[in-house]
């Protein structure tokens, strides 16, 4: 018999990294290696999905803003502008805190755009995922909304969407009637679905004196709620000496209690006494930002005192996000 001649296998044409498409997990991968996808170029694309951004609205105008309507304002609109200009057809953007049936984003039968905030995202990037649910809804039939997805690893964020120069400028509202074009003339469903979420909402007003600065009433006191942009460790230590040195109140009965943290900021919180209201505390915390200001200028090391102020703001300190 004759000798069977060895099979040489053709060379699989070599691909880039940018060019290799995404399959199944178990698959082969794409670019020859021989191994499974997961264990081979899916690993960094699901690397990079799952990666946690910290600041995921930093670069956007209005961080601070961004990070209060996320998690901290009940019922609270904006007008996008886009870097692009806005599509055919689609005569407004708007980002939403939240929306019905916690719908990611909506077209309107008009063609409007509504985009909402506070929805649970699929990756540890949130302006990826909000990009791409904007996308989508600009592409979306009238009248329809659009679901959550993961977004594409390689996909545009906010940051590449939105006009860089544009203002964000939110807009507290006291309800979700921005929900529907004329409430008054709702279906019994939905103006039950809207007197469901009026109630459950605290009323919220946003300072006018000061960057992301929201008042809230609650039943037995008051808050501020304050998004600050800047580094952690040096606010503390300002809230610290502040705190130590008896200036960190906005007005009698007002008292710095603590700070969240939240997509990268930290977001000191004060208590009120029930009676102070937003423009009770519209001069007080202008005067203190003054204060602040002048404090976060020190670079001196703290004394005991202010050590003790710092250890106690970071102990009351509630991570949101």
């Amino acid at each position: 018999m004759a000798k069977k001649r060895p099979q040489t296998k053709a060379k699989r044409p070599q691909l880039t990294d940018g060019e290799i498409p995404v399959v199944g997990a178990r698959e082969p991968c794409p670019c020859g290696s021989g191994r499974r996808y997961k264990a081979c170029h899916g690993r960094a694309a699901a690397h990079a999905v799952t990666e946690l951004v910290q600041r995921p609205f930093e670069g956007l105008p209005g961080e601070c803003d961004w990070v209060a309507l996320r998690e901290l304002v009940p019922a609270a609109t904006v007008e996008l502008t886009l870097r692009d200009g806005l599509p055919e057809g689609v005569p407004s953007v708007t980002l939403a805190t939240v929306l019905p049936m916690a719908w990611p984003a909506l077209r309107r039968d008009d063609g409007s755009v509504l985009l909402g905030l506070q929805n649970d995202t699929a990756s540890g990037d949130i302006s990826r995922d909000l990009a791409d649910t904007l996308l989508r809804a600009l592409e979306a039939e009238p009248g329809t909304p659009v679901q959550g997805r993961r977004a594409p690893a390689e996909g545009p964020r906010l940051q590449d969407l939105l006009d860089a120069e544009a203002p964000f400028e939110p807009v507290v509202h006291t309800g979700f009637e921005f929900w529907v074009p004329d409430a008054e003339n709702a279906t019994p469903d939905v103006t039950a679905s809207l007197e469901r979420a009026n109630a459950a909402a605290i009323p919220t007003v946003r300072l006018q004196g000061v960057d992301a600065a929201y008042w809230c009433e609650t039943p037995e006191k008051n808050h501020l709620r304050w998004v600050m942009p800047h580094p952690e460790e040096q606010l503390l230590d300002a809230l610290a000496r502040l705190h130590a040195a008896g200036r960190s109140s906005l007005g009698e009965g007002t008292r710095l209690v603590g700070s969240f943290r939240a997509h990268g900021l930290t977001v000191p919180v004060w208590d009120l006494p029930s009676g102070v209201g937003a423009q009770d505390v519209e001069k007080p915390a202008a005067e203190f930002a003054e204060r602040l200001a002048a404090t976060l200028a020190t670079d001196a090391p703290l004394t005991a005192d202010e050590r003790r102020a710092r250890g106690g703001l970071t102990n009351r300190q509630v991570t949101l996000s």
